[in-house]
């Protein structure tokens, strides 16, 4: 692995600027352009998991949807578990759930009852921070089966949402920062 730090301006140029998705007045990051780009992938992979060598990571938790993209790659590179956490009624084993507020409602997380056991450190990624809302509650999922919160990672961050106030107490990381 190289010690150079990564291009994050060469990432960001493989993201593609999308306005008015999913309505008017957003403007929308989508990282798909990204993906399918096979050094860019490689490169924001790199970029991730060069944050966390040498901590000790036992699992990578990924949030339901594009958590379950970076996850996997990650807790490879980190040679840590994956642990998948789902919306309500996706997994087939005993769960426990957390429930939160958004914005304009709430939502639920669940992951499998034995999928942490007391002590673990986990590392929770996923490709956005925005309010922080999901952020928050898979801490507050993992810390409640014992899990000792390594840190925080993310793709994008979109800095104006200020997601990372409500995480001052972990350590967070986001690759790419956008101001607007």
């Amino acid at each position: 692995m190289s010690t150079k730090p990564m291009d994050c301006d060469g990432l960001k140029k493989l993201i593609r600027e999308v306005p008015d998705f999913p309505k008017k007045g957003i403007l929308f990051y989508d990282i798909t352009t990204l993906l399918k780009d096979k050094v860019g992938f490689a490169r924001l992979i790199d970029a991730l998991s060069e944050n966390y060598i040498g901590k000790e990571i036992d699992l990578v938790l990924g949030m339901e949807a594009r958590g379950f993209i970076f996850g996997p790659a990650l807790a490879y590179r980190l040679n840590a578990g994956f642990v998948p956490v789902r919306k309500p009624g996706k997994l087939p084993a005993e769960t426990v759930k957390i429930s939160y507020e958004l914005e304009y409602g709430s939502n639920a997380l669940e992951v499998h009852k034995d999928a942490i056991r007391k002590g673990q450190r986990v590392l929770i990624v996923d490709d956005l921070l925005a309010t922080g809302g999901t952020a928050v509650a898979t801490a507050k999922l993992a810390s409640g089966l014992g899990a000792q919160i390594a840190g925080l990672a993310f793709v994008v961050e979109l800095d104006f949402l200020r997601g990372r106030e409500k995480l001052e107490k972990y350590d967070v990381f986001s690759l790419l920062h956008y101001d607007r």
